[in-house]
């Protein structure tokens, strides 16, 4: 089983959306120096309703990536997705901030018609700054404002974090390399295995939704954790199991069978309240156990089990 995500500080800021336009082109400058500019402010969510990029890639002259005044990369999926991961209390990744983050991830850079997800909007193209090598890309390919598909798999976590079941699993439909290529058409269009992940996958004519990089199995790693420890919510953290699953509300529920550490757990979790997430009651082996945070966690003591979970 795969590990929790870790607890990381968090890299965005929320945007006003404010900028200053740059007097010159610039390599980029030491992290240090433009870190401490990033979490020396705070900016308030007035003007805009997503988080910016940190400035470690731009001239030290408050210029912002990601804001609403930006030409190019106005929104960054990254920022939103992390905004939400990075924070560890409930309250944080259920708030109206979370919640107006992945708002602007559906309306700018998820995009159902063509079946992908961007990694930001509009791609690098007449930018005098210097974003890095993304920039070398042609717009709207791989990194640059193409559907990156790291980031993308990050977004179904983000959903699952905020308590949104039916737009993870959504997310996880959309991403699945095999829904596109279920006929003739998409096949020709996907043109790459739809048997693996792609790493990447185009978003501008006359290549829109022609996958990329395929074998890429760090993706590949990120789709799994996503749809195992994100949506089933099926995740070890050290010697324990912890199940907290964000499924859709059409769900009736799932069973899974688990083994790890010599341990076997036969897990049943059934969605009576058609809901998404939050466990109200669980059984071990017949015997009640908590779930008052609306998860459970349990030793992994070599036995084998027998898991009942209610949501």
């Amino acid at each position: 089983m795969s590990a929790a995500i870790g607890k990381t500080t968090p890299a965005a800021e929320v945007s006003s959306g404010t900028s200053s336009t740059p007097s010159t082109r610039r390599k980029t400058p030491p992290i240090g120096l433009n870190a401490k500019r990033v979490i020396s402010k705070r900016y308030s969510l007035k003007d805009a309703k997503w988080c910016v990029i940190p400035t470690l890639f731009v001239p030290l002259d408050d210029t912002r990536l990601g804001s609403k005044d930006s030409d190019e990369c106005m929104i960054d999926s990254i920022a939103q997705s992390w905004a939400i991961l990075a924070n560890t209390t409930a309250s944080a990744t259920s708030s109206e901030r979370a919640t107006q983050a992945l708002e602007s991830v559906e309306k700018y850079l998820i995009r159902h018609d063509d079946a992908l997800a961007t990694l930001f909007t509009p791609p690098f193209n007449k930018t005098r700054h210097d974003p890095g090598y993304i920039k070398g890309y042609p717009p709207g390919l791989r990194e640059n404002g193409g559907q990156y598909s790291h980031a993308a798999m990050w977004t179904i976590f983000a959903f699952a974090k905020s308590g949104k079941g039916d737009k993870a699993c959504d997310l996880f439909s959309l991403l699945n390399p095999i829904n596109h290529a279920r006929t003739l058409a998409d096949s020709e269009r996907y043109k790459v295995e739809p048997y693996v992940v792609a790493a990447d996958v185009y978003s501008v004519p006359p290549h829109v939704g022609r996958g990329g990089w395929t074998w890429y199995t760090g993706a590949a790693g990120w789709m799994y954790r996503a749809g195992v420890d994100g949506i089933l919510g099926i995740r070890r953290e050290g010697k324990s199991l912890v199940i907290d699953p964000c499924i859709p509300s059409t769900w009736p529920g799932f069973a899974a069978t688990i083994n790890v550490e010599s341990t076997r757990f036969d897990v049943q979790v059934n969605n009576v309240s058609q809901g998404n997430r939050g466990i109200t009651q669980a059984t071990l082996n017949g015997a009640s156990i908590d779930c008052a945070e609306g998860s459970i966690r349990t030793a992994l003591d070599g036995g084998t089990h027998t898991l009942k979970i209610s949501i």
